[in-house]
């Protein structure tokens, strides 16, 4: 890999993604959980509801904070280290990132204090109502990312036209055309062919962080006898959310193969190192090798992926060999983390039915083993979703709006010295 400042710049934005990225899961999960446990407050009257909600609120403050403040530095990043590439999009991109200032974070803002530091000074109704839109806030904030997000894989709902300067066309130094996109039709912008798919998918890791981030902090107390009967209520409304989600997150995982194979082949054949288009077989694991074009040490289902896509068993699936070499996805780290995303995700479903088993038969909080183990599988879903990111950005469609970033190889190469400086601070801090 040739280390040059688009390069630099794609390391530094990973790292700033990546970081941002623990806490806006984490919020929304939280998010859904406070809401539960305000209305169960409200439909019982029981003060240990009441308690947890607070203590819960905290937590959730402070994860809150952090979301937005690592959010504004990735902003900022678009016009620092991507300038070429947010002219380019900036049109619809910025549509989408309005949408959510004034849908989300407006709605958030104004009941945030609310919710934080309105426990004695309002009605419990309304403070419920605050908390319900302070999680809708966090919810609509993630369907107007992801549905940039999503635009960058699918584009749809746009034209390609040049652009003007003083009234006349206007070109580089080159003499070519500067081009960008602009929106035809917001709704097609919005409802591009991955967005539903693909918000499904992101709302529902975010319920099982949330959900997680609970047990393993009730776990921990139950284990050290403290506040029992608050852990013990918080654990079961987590395995609760943690169970069905972490089924449902199969189920969606599944409709977006689907439509990955539809709208991105190369990106699914990246994902299964499918290099010949013909019978898909599932794989369990292996290691790619692009030069051989094959998959070392592999384990697999024969004809199991052209069944989960197509329902037939032998329905040829579109493999590298139809895609341009320059147009690859990189094979190795698609198919890696992909796998290990979807192998976080089994582990968590046998994890959580195992638990859901042992708490019908009322031994659950027995198992001390168990509750270290769930101290410690908040890492799971905080992995999964890191790979989950990893995966979507490193298996990018080659569409007409990634290509655009190109060009900032040709405008910002003055920048290498500041971004390399930039890497450093940050992993010094």
């Amino acid at each position: 890999m040739r280390l040059d400042v688009v390069e630099l710049s794609r390391i530094q934005f990973a790292m700033t993604v990546m970081f941002h990225y623990l806490f806006p899961p984490l919020t929304i999960g939280m998010g859904v959980v406070l809401v539960w446990l305000e209305s169960r407050y409200l439909w019982t009257k029981g003060a240990i509801y009441e308690t947890a909600a607070k203590f819960w609120t905290q937590l959730f403050a402070v994860t809150f904070a952090m979301g937005v403040a690592t959010g504004i530095v990735m902003e900022f990043q678009f016009g620092t280290n991507w300038a070429v590439y947010s002219r380019f999009v900036g049109d619809v991109f910025g549509s989408a990132l309005a949408a959510e200032g004034i849908f989300a974070f407006f709605l958030e803002s104004g009941f945030l204090a609310v919710l934080v530091f309105g426990w004695e000074k309002v009605s419990p109704r309304f403070h419920f109502f605050a908390t319900l839109m302070v999680a809708l806030g966090s919810i609509f904030s993630a369907i107007w990312i992801v549905v940039a997000n999503s635009w960058q894989q699918t584009p749809a709902g746009h034209h390609i036209v040049q652009m003007m300067r003083d009234g006349k066309p206007w070109f580089d130094q080159a003499g070519n055309p500067i081009m960008r996109a602009e929106v035809l039709d917001f709704w097609g912008v919005v409802f591009n062919p991955s967005t539903i798919d693909r918000l499904t998918h992101t709302l529902i890791g975010a319920f099982v962080m949330g959900a997680f981030f609970v047990m393993s902090i009730s776990a921990y107390y139950l284990l050290r006898k403290r506040h029992e009967e608050f852990a013990q209520r918080s654990f079961s409304g987590g395995l609760l959310f943690a169970t069905v989600f972490s089924l449902a997150q199969l189920l969606s995982g599944h409709f977006n193969a689907r439509m990955v194979a539809q709208n991105q082949p190369a990106k699914l054949a990246a994902f299964e190192a499918h290099f010949s288009t013909g019978r898909g077989d599932l794989s369990i694991f292996g290691l790619p090798d692009v030069e051989a074009r094959k998959v070392n040490y592999e384990l697999a289902i024969p004809g199991m992926l052209s069944f989960l896509i197509y329902d037939g068993f032998n329905r040829p699936v579109t493999g590298l060999d139809a895609i341009p070499r320059q147009y690859w996805p990189p094979v190795p780290a698609s198919f890696l983390t992909y796998h290990a995303m979807v192998g976080l995700g089994i582990s968590m479903i046998a994890l959580t039915l195992l638990a859901t088993l042992l708490r019908w038969r009322g031994t659950l909080f027995r198992h001390k083993w168990l509750m270290w183990v769930f101290v410690l599988a908040v890492f799971l879903p905080v992995a999964a979703n890191q790979l989950g990111g990893q995966r979507l950005r490193s298996a990018a469609n080659p569409g007409s709006s990634i290509r655009a970033s190109s060009a900032t190889a040709t405008e910002c190469r003055c920048l290498m010295p500041a971004v390399w400086s930039s890497i450093d601070w940050t992993r010094g801090f």
